[in-house]
């Protein structure tokens, strides 16, 4: 019996969702359905991958209609993250599109009786040599796209691209600029009722007593819900649900145990980490001892929260035994893997369909407050729930980013070279994301449920994309190269990925190193940059970043102004950024202007890159300025804006972007990339304005009086 043929892989996401129309409908009513199952974030993307399916189809962009990502409609695409939308989502898209379009010329060609090579298309209608036309939405019919995808049609070249590079207006902010109801925190059903949960006062501390008929006979109140030690209210106003939960918070009594770190990263070097070398390197010419000059130095972050503008939300519903919930969770196929059995039921019995939020990039607490309404639904079944986490829940009981710890040790050659490098990263896990199918769980209020599941350690994604150890690997060209990474597995504080992972650290630590060893060896930073690196688009970015603000070799700071430079390619296999910071050291360290040049590869949409890259740096100088996470030996002591600052207004500094198109080559994802060289550049600018080198953010005022004493 004949072997089958192994099947063509298909790029993207389109190699585990190989069916047509998971992604495209062609409508008679001359529309077409798109269906991502990424999601909007804030970054723009179904923006961009829309301009990719118009451009493939050769239809007006504006008959593109998206649909919200949902599991029962949706293409399977795991997780919004990583900067990975374009590569996985607008790839799939791209090739979906352009065999759509084949499929659709086959039947025009036979309708107008010529082959599809004399076709020409515009806005869907396909015309012939001899002027004879027939429309797409003629000769579309249900079963066009009920196929797999073969892989096999040919997108076109960037040379034909008129819609992709452009700058298409973003489909998502007229209904936000308008105050239109498009976030789950804003919807409404019929016979709605609003819950809250109570919270312990700490994530270990242990129920005691508590009084739940008190709370029973309040206004309004439909449920009080005890499940072990979750704890939660329903009433059918949501300020009456909030009286009864502050009623609820006071009747419940817990003992509590003093079991977090001490507040500084180095705790860190005392736990017992799992160590791996993840680079190892040695040149020709080992290093001789007392050949060149050493530098050692250590680098520190605090954890960090998303402090998004607005708590999370979901609503949820239990009919029957079965499960649907709205979320804007970033991975509502991984949250429906994890949820089901924290819920009891098969995965079939559980519905998730996507709306925004306010804004998170990494995972926030949209899973947690996603799993909360579920577990208080099937208490209360037959009601739609809508659950709105407080200020200081969000605070206090989101997952953090975690500590980190960075140490580099580096030798300088008398000919000014890197002739050796070793690092060494101490961190927990930044992947703590939903989609376990082990019997333990990442989802907050299965550790508090009777029948609990128990508690996921953290862990990493594997490099090259990687959690603590992302952009752990420098990119330049070092002889001799040691990077180790020392990965905690306990979980004192809750933590998993924000924005960056661990980039943010690595290549604060790399880059503010590489300026040492540049001071030291005479050379200009960027050029001494320049010198270790051999990847000529590295190079191009770090000369345009020069170029638009007008740098001057080795140039010095004046009058407590001053700037630095930083640099790193994402992933090491993503998009290139480099940055120069000014900033200017008066009552408080300012950041008062910053130049940006990008290249990821191919540019899909101009505005929304731009965007992508303004956004991730005005986050960037609130990350190695201001933020991090407060906490005594028991609990979070954050509570709300005052406890956990960040960037105002008034403190953004201005932003100058320029964008390197490289339409030949394939697109890449953008918005994290600058986190990393931010961060360099903003340390680095500080040691030309002062003279002092602060290692630990965030950068602080204190912090800055404390090294020039």
């Amino acid at each position: 019996m004949a072997e089958t043929p192994a099947k063509r892989k298909l790029p993207g996401s389109l190699e585990i969702n190989r069916q047509l129309s998971q992604w495209l409908t062609i409508n008679k009513d001359g529309s077409v359905d798109m269906r991502p199952g990424k999601i909007e974030i804030g970054q723009g993307i179904l923006t961009a991958v829309r301009q990719i399916v118009a451009e493939e189809l050769d239809v007006n962009i504006e008959r593109v209609k998206v649909t919200a990502a949902s599991t029962p409609t949706s293409p399977n695409e795991g997780t919004t993250s990583g900067s990975r939308s374009i590569e996985e989502s607008g790839i799939a898209f791209r090739f979906a599109a352009a065999e759509a379009r084949e499929l659709l010329l086959a039947r025009a060609g036979v309708k107008l009786g010529v082959s599809i090579e004399q076709l020409t298309v515009s806005d869907g209608v396909v015309k012939a040599p001899s002027g004879a036309t027939v429309s797409y939405w003629d000769v579309t019919s249900d079963d066009l796209l009920q196929r797999e995808a073969t892989g096999e049609a040919k997108p076109k070249s960037h040379t034909q691209h008129k819609v992709v590079g452009t700058g298409a207006k973003r489909i998502d902010i007229p209904a936000k600029v308008l105050g239109k109801p498009v976030y789950v925190q804003d919807m409404e059903t019929a016979g709605l009722v609003h819950a809250r949960v109570v919270r312990p006062p700490s994530q270990f501390a242990e129920l005691l007593s508590v009084d739940l008929d008190d709370v029973k006979k309040m206004p309004g109140v439909v449920a009080v819900v005890r499940d072990g030690r979750f704890l939660a209210v329903v009433a059918e106003r949501e300020e009456q649900a909030i009286r009864a939960q502050a009623r609820l918070k006071r009747n419940a009594k817990w003992k509590e145990v003093a079991q977090l770190p001490e507040f500084n990263p180095r705790y860190l070097l005392s736990r017992t980490p799992k160590t791996e070398v993840i680079s190892e390197k040695k040149g020709d010419a080992p290093v001789k001892a007392n050949e060149g000059k050493e530098f050692s130095a250590e680098y520190t972050r605090q954890f960090l929260a998303h402090a998004s503008l607005a708590p999370s939300c979901a609503v949820a519903r239990c009919d029957n035994g079965k499960y649907t919930v709205w979320t804007h969770s970033q991975s509502i196929y991984p949250l429906r893997v994890e949820l089901a059995p924290a819920l009891g039921v098969p995965e079939e019995d559980v519905v998730l369909h996507h709306m925004e939020g306010a804004g998170c990039y990494g995972q926030n607490a949209a899973d947690f407050v996603a799993t909360d309404a579920a577990v208080i639904a099937r208490a209360v079944p037959g009601r739609t729930i809508r659950l709105q986490w407080m200020r200081d829940e969000e605070f206090q009981w989101e997952p953090f980013s975690s500590a980190m710890v960075v140490k580099t040790r580096a030798t300088l050659s008398p000919d000014g070279h890197v002739s050796d490098w070793n690092m060494d990263i101490w961190s927990h896990g930044h992947g703590s994301r939903p989609g376990r199918t082990d019997g333990k769980s990442n989802l907050l209020a299965a550790w508090y449920v009777e029948k609990s599941l128990p508690r996921a350690p953290t862990g990493n994604p594997p490099l090259p994309g990687g959690g603590s150890h992302r952009n752990g690997l420098p990119i330049y060209d070092f002889a001799n190269q040691r990077v180790s990474n020392h990965l905690i597995a306990d979980q004192l504080l809750c933590v998993s990925s924000l924005r960056g992972l661990g980039s943010q650290t690595n290549v604060f630590a790399i880059e503010c190193s590489l300026d040492e060893m540049a001071l030291a060896a005479n050379a200009d930073p960027i050029a001494f940059r320049i010198r270790h690196l051999k990847d000529p688009r590295a190079v191009a970015v770090l000369e345009k970043v020069a170029q638009m603000a007008k740098w001057r070799p080795k140039e010095k700071g004046a009058n407590n102004k001053a700037r630095g430079v930083g640099f790193a390619r994402y992933k090491n296999a993503a998009g290139y950024m480099a940055v120069i910071a000014e900033v200017e050291l008066g009552e408080q360290l300012r950041v008062t202007k910053i130049w940006s040049a990008v290249d990821v590869g191919q540019i899909i949409n101009t505005d929304g890159l731009t965007n992508q890259i303004e956004g991730g740096i005005v986050q960037a100088v609130s990350f190695v300025l201001k933020e991090e996470v407060k906490y005594d030996r028991v609990r979070i002591t954050q509570e709300s804006w005052d406890d956990y600052p960040i960037l105002s207004f008034t403190e953004v500094p201005d932003v100058e972007v320029a964008l390197i198109n490289r339409p030949e080559l394939p697109p890449v994802g953008a918005g994290e990339g600058t986190q990393g060289p931010v961060a360099a550049a903003i340390g680095n600018a500080l040691f030309n304005a002062a003279g002092v080198r602060v290692r630990d953010m965030p950068i602080t005022r204190e912090r800055i009086v404390a090294a020039m004493a």
